[in-house]
């Protein structure tokens, strides 16, 4: 079996002391060599901004590969392109396309009048203007919009045609949700690599309410794991370790070696997934490096409980402002 590869995601600070964690996390994370760390995108394009100058950063002041999401929603072709264009000048190559979510939550989602209309059509647009590397959304028990199972891949399968190099799925429990969307994936000849999205669980009541906004669901014995310890912070994240690491040690044993390990750390405002939230503390950050470290152990690694921060109300992860742009 070849050595696993990890990848994280992170959510855009909004204040000096959210970026000082974030840079905090960074650097935590660096010695694993992710495969590469992407920065989302607010619900919106609202953190459009804060997203480009946190990648930019990336760049810059480390040798971390960056991922910019980018999004469809409340933009023209015109102010998306050069949003693209900005980034490939940054030295950013990976592009996350992403159709978005409306600002409101529970909006129906409209295209822009003068906008790229779904992500299908934004990887095209990405494909004319430079050589990204376009990773996409894909969802093992579907999209909320679509019908079911057979049009979900049929939407991917038009990434895959339009030029999407990666699919990044949404986050789930069980493994046979993400196994059967890959002999879909098979069936439908849709060649590009799929990378599994392991959430590390912090927030329970969170999740399950994100969870309902994005076509996920919460199976009955994740929620007995994390029952009673709604006021226990340090078994509760342990438990969302040994979870995490569970689901990366089963993902390891069907020959999956490829994940993005979406982060749920607290600060009052996700995942990349979470989408990631850095957050209140780095102890947080350090189960979250307990779960790539164990990745890379592979199915021998035993995870040991670590200490946690408590994710807030408002976070993007399970909150009205959460990003199920993940993904049309």
């Amino acid at each position: 079996m070849t050595s696993p590869t990890v990848s994280f995601e992170f959510f855009p600070p909004n204040t000096e002391k959210m970026a000082a964690t974030l840079w905090r996390s960074v650097e935590r994370l660096a010695p694993l060599e992710p495969r590469f760390v992407s920065v989302t995108y607010g619900a919106g394009g609202s953190t459009r901004d804060r997203t480009h100058q946190t990648v930019e950063r990336i760049v810059r002041e480390t040798g971390l590969k960056a991922a910019a999401h980018l999004t469809c929603v409340a933009a023209t072709r015109g102010e998306i392109d050069a949003v693209a264009d900005r980034y490939w000048e940054a030295g950013v190559r990976h592009i996350v396309a992403l159709r978005g979510d409306m600002p409101e939550a529970g909006q129906a989602y409209a295209p822009h009048p003068d906008g790229y209309a779904y992500a299908t059509d934004l990887i095209v647009g990405l494909r004319r203007r430079h050589n990204f590397e376009i990773s996409v959304g894909a969802y093992p028990e579907k999209h909320p919009d679509a019908r079911n199972l057979d049009q979900e891949i049929d939407v991917l399968k038009k990434k895959w045609d339009a030029g999407a190099d990666r699919a990044i799925t949404q986050f789930f429990f069980e493994i046979d949700d993400f196994l059967r969307y890959r002999d879909r994936m098979a069936a439908a000849k849709i060649e590009m690599e799929l990378t599994p999205g392991v959430l590390p669980v912090t927030n329970f009541q969170s999740l399950t309410r994100f969870a309902g906004r994005c076509g996920a669901s919460v199976p009955t014995w994740v929620a007995e794991r994390f029952e009673g310890l709604d006021d226990d912070v340090e078994t509760r994240t342990g438990v969302a370790a040994a979870v995490a690491v569970e689901l990366c040690q089963r993902l390891r044993a069907e020959g999956v070696d490829v994940a993005i390990i979406r982060r749920q750390l607290g600060h009052a405002s996700l995942a990349t997934t979470s989408r990631y939230v850095h957050g209140e503390g780095d102890r947080t950050a350090a189960g979250t490096l307990q779960v790539a470290a164990l990745l890379a152990e592979g199915p021998s690694g035993t995870p040991s409980p670590p200490s946690g921060g408590e994710p807030q109300a408002g976070s993007p992860m399970g909150e009205a402002g959460a990003q199920s742009d993940e993904i049309r």
